[in-house]
């Protein structure tokens, strides 16, 4: 707790080396959590990017109450948690008003399929600035399915797609979480990050270009149909004010 730049989880490092590669930590970053937790990707980027602005996104209210009680959290404006569903605080956010968008919300070992279809995607672009990054993280089992339908689905609206996942995972060896990412400008191509992402725990790849599209041949595209609630298109979040 006392060290909010160490991330325990590999894919969290994956996801911060990732947007590192993009952004110069003097960046004013604007941010946009979907899905709060412990906010520790807020807090990392936080102590990365001391004058970034951020908004954490978080269903659960009485969680992001204890979080803000719990923990040493920036206060407004740095770090606003919001208290509201991730979809329709999403939709009801202004044209090319954030720089990273970041989608970590799961309900048991998914995440609900109304934040992966090409609608939602396609209201994240919208949110991005010019140059922004859209990043996800995706939890799968081995035949990667998942995986496949959301890189086809962020490819379908971002021109530029990554992948990045460990070896055993991108095999279909086990569970667990493929992180995928989409621009409009070219986005993991430096060498650097290659080599970072190779040097953690747990040694991580990362796929460019016609490796995204073989990766996804012939997964469907995610649709609004497929949700088993009608997604919703206005905002009832609070925040949490101090937060």
């Amino acid at each position: 707790l006392s060290d909010p730049a160490l991330l325990e989880f590999e894919y969290m490092r994956w996801i911060a080396m990732l947007v590192e590669s993009r952004f110069e930590r003097d960046s004013r970053l604007r941010v946009l959590h979907l899905g709060g937790g412990a906010c520790t990707m807020a807090r990392y980027f936080a102590a990365v990017y001391p004058d970034a602005r951020q908004v954490v996104v978080e269903i659960d209210g009485r969680l992001a109450e204890l979080v803000r009680h719990w923990f040493d959290l920036p206060r407004a404006p740095l770090l606003r948690i919001r208290v509201g569903e991730a979809r329709q605080v999403l939709t009801s956010l202004s044209d090319a008003s954030r720089d990273v968008i970041v989608r970590d919300v799961f309900a048991y070992n998914r995440t609900p399929v109304a934040l992966t279809t090409l609608q939602f995607t396609q209201h994240a672009r919208r949110v991005l600035a010019p140059g922004g990054v859209y990043v996800v993280n995706c939890g799968d089992f081995r035949d990667l399915a998942v995986a496949k339908r959301e890189a086809a689905t962020i490819g379908e609206v971002f021109e530029h797609t990554v992948i990045i996942a460990d070896p055993a995972m991108l095999k279909g060896r086990r569970y667990g979480n493929v992180v995928i990412a989409g621009s409009d400008l070219p986005l993991g191509d430096s060498p650097a990050l290659a080599r970072d992402l190779l040097g953690g725990a747990v040694p991580a790849q990362i796929k460019l270009g016609d490796q995204v599209g073989k990766f996804a041949a012939g997964a469907r595209v995610l649709d609004d149909s497929e949700a088993t609630t009608p997604p919703g298109t206005k905002s009832t979040g609070t925040e949490l004010h101090g937060a």
